[in-house]
């Protein structure tokens, strides 16, 4: 298997640097605004590595195990999409002694980190582009980029023009990766944070930059650095011809947001859902499927809850699924604690860490089902089987199970009250004498093989064997 075996074990948690802690003030840009001020496209909240340290705490208290940062290198920007020097921690952020001590405590303490590998596009600051604005045609970089006309204009108001940029934005110009001394570059820097001790790239827009021969390399070269290291691409649409040994250990897992949200949306039925989900499982080869990053909100979504109209309930059942299907599970800061928001800007509001304010009914449900994923090797790393069940349409149910364990998922999104009874003949809970729902207090006594519960309205279980709790 070339997929890092840790991938299966982990709970991500995704973090916006410039909106989690403050931690070091002193580098705050001047334009700093308050902390608790709306966001908008150019605002800057002032968090960075420093406050990451420390509020490890905070992560350490919430059991998850491995960090997302979205971009940390030198740009311009509040988002860092538009790199100016992929070789540099932004100064805003910290120096990199800071963030190589942010590594080491981390990994003292179990926890795996990877970066954002922007690689499709910089800034209008990088060095190769700049030179070509201020030589143009005689620069010896026209060829990093896909220039259009001279002169180059990146600065006037509009779409560009004269140059490929990302979506037509001007401080976004894409790279020539099919230039030799791009992908000489490119490669560099993926393999230079690799060695400074990162544990993966999560891999910007990848699907734009289409190269197979490139991302074979770029594969290559990190995982002769350090074979462990996660690769996982951001394919919205979840193409299989991403993933595996000439590209990435997993994607961002968008297809199952959707699946998930229209659900508890009810955009679509349990029957959807199960063969949705069915096709999507049997998109991919085992050990990919295992190393999906199965996130519900994102830097570039609405904050899940907002999705569900601020429904708690059903948000609840969305990280039971979240939490209990193949992939590995990723929570967004602030999602944990109920943050709401629309859309790029508002979905990047600062953390807020008055506790007074946080939604702790389901800051604690999450936290038991981060410590339940680690504990329950069935739940991450388990075989997982749908469960049909005509009589009850609005039951969606199934089972994990690994070699010496196993568990039932049920929930129910009817607004009435359900009876149902599962057989576990032939499964690793055919055994049991009693079950328990491990999110609650309810017990079960298994009778031949079989085993009934009543589920209130808009409820989920997690029925686990008793002896083994």
């Amino acid at each position: 298997m070339s997929v890092p075996s840790w991938v299966q074990d982990s709970v991500f948690y995704q973090i916006f640097p410039d909106r989690f802690s403050n931690g070091h003030p002193a580098n705050d840009p001047k334009s700093v605004v308050p902390w608790d001020s709306k966001p908008t496209n150019k605002s800057f909240h002032g968090g960075d590595i420093k406050g990451i340290i420390d509020r490890m705490y905070y992560l350490l208290d919430l059991g998850v195990n491995a960090i997302y940062l979205n971009p940390i290198f030198l740009s311009p920007s509040n988002h860092r999409y538009n790199a100016v020097d992929y070789f540099q921690i932004d100064p805003k952020l910290g120096t990199k002694v800071e963030f190589l001590t942010f590594l080491d405590i981390a990994h003292r303490n179990e926890m795996k980190v990877i970066l954002d590998g922007v690689f499709n596009h910089c800034g209008r600051g990088f060095f190769a582009f700049n030179d070509i604005l201020e030589n143009q045609d005689e620069s010896p970089y026209v060829d990093w980029f896909h220039i259009t006309k001279f002169p180059v204009d990146a600065y006037s108001p509009g779409d560009s023009t004269t140059y490929e940029a990302w979506w037509r934005y001007k401080s976004l110009p894409k790279f020539n990766t099919s230039n030799p001394d791009v992908q000489k570059y490119i490669l560099k820097v993926a393999r230079y944070w690799i060695e400074n001790g990162i544990d993966g790239w999560r891999l910007d827009v990848p699907n734009e930059i289409d190269d197979d021969d490139f991302w074979l390399r770029f594969r290559n070269d990190v995982k002769s650095a350090n074979p462990n290291a996660y690769l996982v691409g951001e394919i919205w649409d979840g193409d299989p011809r991403w993933v595996g040994e000439e590209h990435f250990d997993g994607l961002m897992n968008y297809p199952l947001r959707t699946m998930i949200i229209n659900l508890l949306s009810g955009k679509s039925s349990v029957q959807k859902f199960i063969k949705d989900y069915q096709k999507w499982q049997n998109t991919y080869p085992e050990e990919n499927l295992f190393a999906m990053y199965n996130l519900l909100g994102s830097h570039d979504t609405e904050r899940f809850l907002t999705m569900l109209d601020g429904n708690q309930t059903k948000a609840k059942l969305g990280y039971l699924i979240q939490f209990t299907v193949c992939g590995s599970p990723a929570i967004y800061y602030g999602d944990e604690i109920g943050f709401l928001g629309e859309g790029d800007p508002d979905c990047r509001h600062a953390f807020e860490w008055d506790e007074t304010k946080w939604n702790t009914l389901l800051r604690d449900w999450i936290k038991k089902l981060v410590r339940l994923r680690k504990e329950k090797a069935c739940l991450s790393r388990g075989k997982l089987t749908l469960i049909e069940n005509k009589l009850q349409p609005d039951l969606l149910a199934y089972f994990r199970e690994s070699d010496y364990e196993g568990a039932i998922v049920a929930i129910n999104l009817s607004d009435a009250e359900i009876s149902v009874d599962f057989d576990l003949e032939k499964t690793q809970l055919q055994n049991s004498t009693r079950l328990r729902n491990l999110m609650a207090a309810e017990k079960f006594d298994v009778n031949d093989h079989r085993v009934s519960v009543k589920l209130a309205a808009n409820t989920g279980m997690l029925l686990y064997p008793e002896w083994n709790v």
